[in-house]
């Protein structure tokens, strides 16, 4: 195989890590609406801790992305 074709392949393999970000953001916002709901009055509780979570989980997907982007454009 070519290099450019290998450099895909690598590229779509470290987005993988990204299906697991989707599955985890799915359930922090499905975990978070349903507290809210049972205990509206903690509200602000919750919405600190599911920021964190949501910050926590989209810097996965991010940093999957940041090293797909380095290996299909690294020289080689």
């Amino acid at each position: 195989m070519e290099d450019s074709t290998l450099k895909l392949v690598g590229a779509g393999i470290a987005m993988i890590g990204s299906l697991g970000a989707g599955v985890g953001l799915g359930l922090i916002f499905a975990a978070w609406i349903s507290a809210i709901a049972r205990n509206p009055s903690a509200e602000t509780k919750f919405s600190k801790i599911g920021w964190v979570g949501f910050g926590a989980t989209e810097v996965v997907a991010l940093m999957c992305f940041v090293i797909s982007i380095m290996i299909m454009t690294a020289k080689g």
